[in-house]
């Protein structure tokens, strides 16, 4: 049986006295989307003939128009792609930009620098093989502020050749709080109001099911993200989505695959239930993944850390940021989760360089679904302040009592 010191055991019993509350609240969140989803399924009646699996061309693919057809409507948007082919959630975001942007037209991030593996993606700091500016496409970005889309300034950032305004939902590798759906909703607004053409592109992964409504339900003409973050439910075994207007979906399923092909070929390759039935299970598990991300918040913060979210702060992503200050902090964190975790628990982890990353980078990630951050994880760049990034955890139980590996780890430095 797992033992942790006492002290551990007595900080866990007043962070679990806190939670109540809290819990409560995506409680509640839980069970409208669970509901939500309850009616599209019936709405679009599924059935066990959409599970089977193709192969091929998959010409027809009954499974996958419905999937699609579900995911569109819970997201309030018109079309939708959901594919096992998306080998990760920047994969969908860069099959989004290079499918709508064209050579001299601009593309502007209002919220700040983008999440690193997409920096390369657009050739931002670094010269990118096949980026975006490699094909003409220019970029700019316009920093946050203290109390989150500097709004004042985006008139002035926002160029005649400005076509696509990206919009990072979660906080990425950074201490910057998250949007919530309404100031999604607002800055979509807003930018209508200065260019009406201009789209509005939201980077939704870690978001989805952490409220009530997706951006494209409140404003955003597209968005995109990860099947091995909320929406697969810790069931879909790979795959991302894209998500918008019809149009514009249309456009990317043909940089997806190829002009006049588009999205009427992919074969599913896996059993299409696990990708319904882990839209299905995305609710609970979400929350499940929110509730760890509370505790980890009220536990480092009475051990003295700085930790964003705060305990009683809305949640819009399921990441906890948490300021460690030393390296050996951050990499003991990870090796703890790690420790903690179904998966690999003998391995420990270790700093490297990754593709798409400008630092080295920790990664604990046990997990059943290789890279599923819906599942307990933890990662973070060896840069200053040395923050480590906590996201998923299948059940609330596990995410404690990885938690609790964490500090263990810290406390033997």
């Amino acid at each position: 049986m797992t033992t942790f010191s006492e002290e551990i055991l007595a900080i866990r019993k007043k962070a679990l006295e806190q939670t109540s509350s809290l819990f409560s609240i995506v409680d509640e969140i839980s069970e409208k989307n669970t509901s939500k989803v309850l009616e599209i399924f019936r709405k679009h009646k599924l059935s066990d003939y959409h599970f089977r699996t193709t192969s091929g061309y998959a010409y027809n693919d009954a499974g996958r128009e419905k999937l699609e057809d579900i995911w569109a409507d819970i997201c309030g948007a018109e079309k939708a792609l959901v594919r096992t082919q998306f080998v990760s959630g920047t994969h969908a975001l860069a099959t989004v930009l290079f499918g709508i942007l064209r050579p001299g037209q601009e593309l502007l991030s209002v919220t700040g620098a983008p999440y690193d593996t997409m920096q390369t993606v657009i050739g931002h700091t670094c010269s990118s093989p096949g980026s975006l500016k490699e094909f003409g496409v220019s970029y700019s970005e316009l920093p946050m502020i203290d109390s989150g889309v500097d709004m004042d300034n985006i008139a002035t950032a926002i160029k005649p050749n400005t076509k696509m305004v990206l919009i990072q939902r979660s906080r990425g590798y950074s201490m910057r709080a998250p949007l919530t759906i309404d100031e999604i909703s607002q800055l979509c607004a807003h930018i209508k109001k200065i260019k009406p053409d201009c789209i509005c592109f939201v980077d939704n992964c870690y978001g989805e099911f952490v409220d009530t409504l997706e951006p494209t339900a409140v404003g955003a003409d597209i968005m995109a993200g990860s099947l091995i973050k909320n929406p697969g439910g810790g069931i879909a075994p790979t795959g991302g989505y894209i998500a918008g207007k019809k149009e514009l979906v249309e456009q990317t399923a043909y940089r997806m695959t190829a002009p006049g092909i588009g999205s009427e070929l992919g074969a599913s390759l896996v059993d299409n239930r696990l990708l319904f039935q882990g839209i299905f299970m995305a609710p609970h598990t979400t929350a499940q993944a929110v509730k760890g991300a509370i505790f980890a918040s009220i536990f480092f913060s009475l051990l003295g850390y700085n930790t964003l979210p705060l305990p009683e702060e809305r949640r819009s992503d399921i990441i906890q940021a948490i300021q460690l200050d030393s390296p050996e902090k951050l990499v003991a964190f990870c090796q703890g989760i790690q420790k903690y975790s179904p998966v690999d628990a003998h391995v420990r982890p270790e700093p490297s360089a990754m593709p798409g990353y400008q630092d080295a980078v920790i990664m604990a990630a046990g997990t059943f679904v290789q890279g599923a951050s819906i599942e307990l994880s933890a990662d973070g760049p060896l840069r200053s302040p040395y923050i480590v990034y906590l996201q998923g955890g299948l059940t609330v139980e596990h995410a404690i009592i990885g938690i609790m590996g964490a500090a263990a780890e810290i406390f033997k430095l």
